[in-house]
């Protein structure tokens, strides 16, 4: 009688729980990679590539969109690792479950828990250094804005640190002060940006004025008191509306 030998699998595999586990401490491309690991040992390499593929980009999607969501709505995205481990989890079973059965039924062995819990962790440091990275270098470019106030009526001069000094503003605010711009009767507010040796001066206006050749004539004469007190230095008048870049005029 003829005996049928059924060869044991000799490389080891994740199991579906272990890929969840490990999918939520490192994110997308853990479950990436085990996923990966498994179809190679199934003799699926074109699976395998394709796993890396999609995680990749859904890393990518995943943690791009968290930086678009505003700050006052990121109350959700802690449910973001609980979505995409699920999703894992679901993927696994679907596509590798009767696989990873047919394996351990067979004899095949499984990687320890140890070993497991460790891939996690290193997804964890690859994902969040870059990210860390970002937030560091978006909140020192952030950190650099800055507002000055000035007065009783606490009339406010915004400007970048990394563009003008504190105290290049404070000479040009005591110069709207002492041409009567800066007041104690209404607050203002202006954006002073250094261009070279040119100090360009937003200030934000009502949308009439675009029109108001009077008004028009007063920025031009506050603009010119200012030229006096600062020879050295260009003045220039920027009249915007709404926003910085919606200049309706421009007084140099």
């Amino acid at each position: 009688m003829e005996t049928t030998y059924i060869e044991t699998p000799t490389q080891k595999i994740y199991k579906n729980n272990a890929i969840r586990i490990a999918t939520f401490i490192g994110g997308p491309l853990v479950a990436g990679y085990l996923i990966a690991e498994n179809f190679k040992v199934f003799n699926e390499p074109e699976k395998a590539r394709k796993a890396w593929i999609y995680t990749i980009i859904a890393t990518i999607v995943i943690f791009g969109g968290v930086f678009l969501i505003p700050m006052p709505n990121r109350s959700s995205t802690p449910l973001i690792p609980l979505i995409y481990t699920w999703i894992a989890f679901y993927l696994v079973q679907h596509y590798q479950g009767t696989s990873i059965t047919a394996h351990i039924n067979g004899g095949g062995q499984t990687f320890t828990w140890g070993r497991t819990l460790l891939i996690g962790l290193i997804g964890l440091l690859i994902t969040i250094i870059p990210i860390f990275g970002v937030v560091y270098f978006s909140a020192g470019a952030a950190g650099t804005d800055s507002t000055s106030t000035y007065g009783t009526t606490k009339n406010e001069v915004h400007f970048d640190k990394g563009n003008i000094s504190v105290g290049e503003v404070d000479k040009i605010a005591e110069g709207l002060k002492s041409v009567t711009f800066f007041d104690e009767a209404s607050k203002k507010e202006v954006y002073v940006k250094k261009v070279k040796s040119s100090y360009e001066i937003s200030i934000p206006c009502n949308k009439s004025v675009e029109n108001n050749t009077e008004a028009m004539a007063i920025f031009m004469q506050v603009r010119n008191e200012m030229q006096k007190l600062f020879p050295n230095n260009k003045m220039i008048f920027i009249l915007v509306v709404d926003s910085l870049d919606n200049v309706v005029k421009r007084l140099e």
